[in-house]
């Protein structure tokens, strides 16, 4: 479904990583890095609720903005019923909507954002997101001191806490359009193998946009997905290309292989995931890009795979989603 927005924009983003996304080839562009995974806090989840605080708080002091002057906020992360997120907005004091898509929570974020907006009902949404390599690692799969071996498929969830803020007040970012994603099911059960069970999602999404927005694959500067990986992203590109007949080989990237430098940090294997994934390099470089006019127009897609470890067990298959939104420099 295509959402058309008339009068929205991107005001201001912030990021806040931790030590392997600070080494990474984007260290440089992240407003603050903690170099531990406590982040100067007693447990993995109170590091995350932190870098999620730490990243609303670099957002209303670029905007000179007070909690007061926020109409809504929207926040997500991958912790069981959404508690990084409760516990980190809990101070603003302002309206607020949790949500979940898994890694695909950054993009769903804006779109529910932009159409608060675009209605007239709220002139500005601040949209969070966070995640935590060990904490997600403790939740989903084993904990992590058991030290299992994971294959090279496996992707490394990121560390991060990432804040966005919408605004009718014209700016020189335009959120142009976008699309809610359809769940899908592509038969995958591997939940080490991450790219493989939403890179079919992203083909569905991708295709119904260029479809149905009459557009080429080629019209945009940059087409970008959240968090495929390396072994995913090239199973995006096979999909597209022997599906639809769509060349990505110009002009897309997959976050989940940017965050990281895949040769040196060999301990990320197939790349980054996670809901902050694609936030921190989106608002990090691609917003930067926008700016400075490096590009025009580019998709960003964030992909999420909808699944628990209890439907694992039940032997039931991954399923996916993908959402997408365009961003125009003005």
């Amino acid at each position: 479904m295509i959402l058309n927005f008339r009068n929205v924009y991107l005001d201001n983003v912030s990021t806040v990583c931790g030590p392997y996304e600070a080494k990474g080839p984007l260290g440089k562009n992240f407003d603050k890095k903690y170099n531990d995974l406590y982040a100067r806090e007693k447990s993995f989840e109170k590091a995350e609720i932190r870098l999620l605080e730490d990243s609303i708080k670099i957002l209303l002091k670029k905007t000179k903005l007070t909690s007061n002057d926020i109409d809504l906020v929207i926040a997500g992360d991958l912790l069981n019923q959404i508690a990084s997120s409760c516990y980190g907005a809990l101070n603003l004091k302002s309206p607020f909507l949790g949500i979940y898509t898994a890694c695909a929570t950054s993009i769903e974020g804006l779109l529910i954002g932009a159409t608060f907006i675009d209605s007239g009902k709220v002139n500005n949404a601040l949209i969070s997101c966070s995640s935590h390599n060990m904490s997600s690692e403790k939740q989903f799969r084993n904990p992590t001191e058991y030290g299992s071996p994971k294959p090279m498929t496996a992707t490394f969830t990121a560390t991060g806490g990432a804040s966005a803020l919408l605004s009718n007040k014209p700016g020189k970012i335009r959120v142009v359009n976008g699309l809610i994603g359809t769940i899908v099911d592509y038969n995958q059960k591997d939940a080490f193998n991450m790219g493989a069970a939403m890179a079919g999602a992203a083909a569905d999404t991708l295709y119904k946009y260029l479809k149905e927005t009459d557009t080429k694959a080629s019209d945009y500067d940059l087409i970008l997905t959240g968090d495929l990986g390396k072994y995913g992203k090239e199973i995006l590109k096979d999909l597209m290309l022997n599906e639809y007949n769509i060349d990505l080989s110009k002009n897309y990237n997959d976050c989940g292989t940017m965050l990281y430098d895949l040769e040196e940090q060999k301990e990320v294997m197939a790349g980054g995931s996670g809901p902050v994934c694609s936030a921190l390099v989106n608002y990090s470089t691609i917003i930067k890009g926008l700016i400075e006019n490096k590009y025009k127009k580019v998709l960003l897609i964030a992909t999420g795979a909808l699944f628990s470890p209890i439907m694992l067990y039940q032997k039931e298959n991954i399923l996916s989603i993908a959402n997408l939104i365009c961003l125009e420099a003005i």
